[in-house]
Formats: C-alpha cells, structure tokens, sequence
C-alpha cells in the first residue's frame, strides 16, 4: 500500500509540475565546469555505496578538487525509506554533501526494519548517533523538499531513461558502460 502511494505521488508531481526552487542541489566541485557528471542515486540502493566508496574518492580527487568537472548528486528514491533519507540529506538546504555521504558510507546502520515507522526510526537514530542536528520530522513533512526529491525522480526517469541507481549521466548523455573508475575516466578524459 505504502509502495503504491510512493508511486502515485510521483506521478502527481509528473502531471503538476511542480517546483522546489528554495532547496539547493547537493553539488561537488567547480560549479562552472566544462564537465557536468549527474549521479541519480537511491539511499537504500546496495550498489550505490561501493560508487561512494570505490569511484568517488578518485573521482573527486582528479577532477572535482582540481576543477575539471563537478558532480551533481540526484535522488532516485527506489522505496519509501530512501524517499525519507533523500528528504533528510536534503533538509539543510545548503548544498552541502556530509548527510548524504554518511548516509551512503553507513547504509548497513540504518536500512533495517519491516516497516517504514521501522526505517524511519532506525534512520533518525543514526543521524542522532552521528551528531547530525536536524529536525527528523520537520525533514520528512516538508512539502518543498519532498517535491524537489521527486522532481529529480521523475527528471531522472523522464529525460535520461533512469531505471536502476546508481546511474551517471556526462554532459547530457547517459553512461552506459559498467561503472568503474577506470571506464569513467576514460568517457572524461575525452571530454577535456
């Protein structure tokens, strides 16, 4: 039932079109690069992490410290709870990639339980244990937010044909090959 509602608030937000104008993108690096690298990814998706912990630290080290490329973090929540962890990485509303990135780096902490009431509390624990000072439930309820998250959703599905995280897009073109560090190094490298 939950799923459902999830899915029908994404298709409400399709056909409103609505917009999340106050709430800033979580984004790395030179913000006018040449480069723009778009990561859609889901807060409880298993392969997204080994992204975070495998490609990204090179990837931020070569390219987004040195100004070649910025990347733009996406949330394509796949079920509720990483619908209410994107609307948490999201809340402060400064752009700023430290819940996301600590979300992501301990997943196994906090995507636990049978239930969304379940989820939610594990996850509100977690960020409580990591210092992170943020109203957990004000983050979830807030409207802006929640349509912000969806409208990347629907963005990714839409425009790039998303439908798996974690999944890169270049300069407006998808990533198809197998990601690694390597293969993503070699699409950038032929853009510079």
């Amino acid at each position: 039932m939950k799923k459902t509602l999830f899915f029908i608030a994404i298709f409400l937000c399709t056909i409103s079109n609505i917009s999340a104008e106050g709430i800033k993108r979580i984004i790395v690096g030179n913000v006018d690069a040449k480069i723009t690298i778009i990561a859609f990814e889901s807060l409880t998706c298993s392969h997204c992490p080994n992204f975070h912990k495998d490609v990204y630290p090179q990837l931020k080290k070569e390219y987004l410290d040195t100004g070649l490329a910025k990347i733009e973090f996406r949330h394509f929540p796949l079920d509720i709870a990483a619908f209410n962890a994107s609307k948490v990485s999201q809340c402060k509303n400064d752009g700023d990639s430290n819940i996301l990135n600590s979300l992501f780096a301990n997943q196994q902490k906090w995507v636990k339980g049978n239930s969304v009431e379940a989820a939610n509390k594990n996850l509100q624990k977690f960020l409580v244990n990591e210092g992170f000072n943020i109203n957990f439930e004000k983050c979830i309820n807030n409207k802006e937010i929640e349509d912000f998250v969806l409208n990347d959703r629907v963005d990714g599905a839409k425009n790039f044909k998303v439908n798996s995280t974690p999944t890169i897009v270049i300069n407006d073109k998808k990533f198809e090959k197998t990601l690694t560090y390597k293969n993503l190094k070699k699409a950038l490298e032929k853009l510079i």
